[in-house]
C-alpha cells in the first residue's frame, strides 16, 4: 500500500510539473475545435476569447491570447505580440515577427500541435484539418476579401484564405507549403465548405505576453 501511495504521490507531482511547464512556455498553438460555425468565430472578439477559452481549459493561464487573422481594416502579424512563442512542448516556433513570416520559423506538422499538446491531423490523415484561416498574404498582412466578412459569416457567401499548417498540399509549391496562405476556401464560409477542401475551422492562437 505504501508503494502504491509513493507512486501515486511520484505521478501527482509529475502532471503538476507538466502542467507548470507547460504554463510557463506555451505561447502558440492550433486550435483543437473550431467554433463549430465554420467561419463565423464571432469577429477577432470571438477568436481570442475562443484562444483563451482552450487555453485555460489546457491549465495555461495569466497570459493574453490573439488570434492570427487578419480582417479588412487588421493585419494578423500586427496581434501576436513579439515573440519568441513555444509550443506545448516548449519548442520554440519563430524568435519574432520576421522570423515567424520567413524561412526560419518551425511550423511543422509535428511543432503546430493543438493547446493540449496534441498533433493536428493533416493531409494524408482521416479526416484532414490542415486548412488553417488566416485571411492572409505569406508577410501576415491583409487579404481584405478573404476574411469571410471578418471572420462572421458562415453561409455560401464570402472566402477565407487559409494556410497548411502541415506545410503539405497537392504539390510542392510555395503556396502549398504555407503555413498561412495556401489558398482560400471555395463554396463559402460553412463549417461543410471548409471541410471540403480539408479544413474544419481552426485557427493559430498567439499570446502576446
Amino acid at each position: 500500500m505504501r508503494g502504491l501511495l509513493l507512486v501515486t504521490a511520484a505521478a501527482s507531482l509529475a502532471a503538476i510539473g507538466v502542467a507548470s511547464s507547460q504554463d510557463a512556455t506555451m505561447s502558440f498553438f492550433v486550435t483543437s475545435v473550431g467554433s463549430g460555425k465554420g467561419a463565423d468565430l464571432g469577429g477577432l472578439a470571438g477568436a481570442d476569447a475562443h484562444c483563451a477559452s482552450l487555453a485555460e481549459a489546457a491549465g495555461v493561464t495569466g497570459k493574453t491570447w490573439h488570434a492570427y487573422l487578419s480582417t479588412s481594416d487588421t493585419d494578423a502579424r500586427d496581434r501576436i505580440g513579439t515573440g519568441p512563442w513555444f509550443n506545448a512542448k516548449g519548442v520554440k516556433i519563430a524568435d519574432d515577427v520576421a522570423s515567424l513570416h520567413s524561412d526560419a520559423n518551425a511550423i511543422t506538422k509535428q511543432t503546430a500541435l493543438n493547446e493540449k499538446g496534441e498533433v493536428v491531423n493533416g493531409r494524408g490523415d482521416k479526416p484532414n484539418r490542415h486548412d488553417v484561416l488566416t485571411g492572409s498574404k505569406p508577410d501576415g498582412t491583409k487579404i481584405a476579401d478573404q476574411t469571410c466578412g471578418d471572420w462572421t459569416l458562415s453561409g455560401a457567401e464570402g472566402a477565407a484564405m487559409t494556410g497548411h499548417h502541415d506545410r503539405t498540399g497537392l504539390d510542392d509549391s510555395a503556396a502549398a507549403r504555407s503555413w498561412n496562405s495556401s489558398h482560400a476556401s471555395r463554396g463559402g464560409c460553412s463549417q461543410e465548405a471548409l471541410r471540403s477542401t480539408g479544413g474544419d475551422g481552426l485557427f493559430y492562437c498567439f499570446a502576446v505576453n
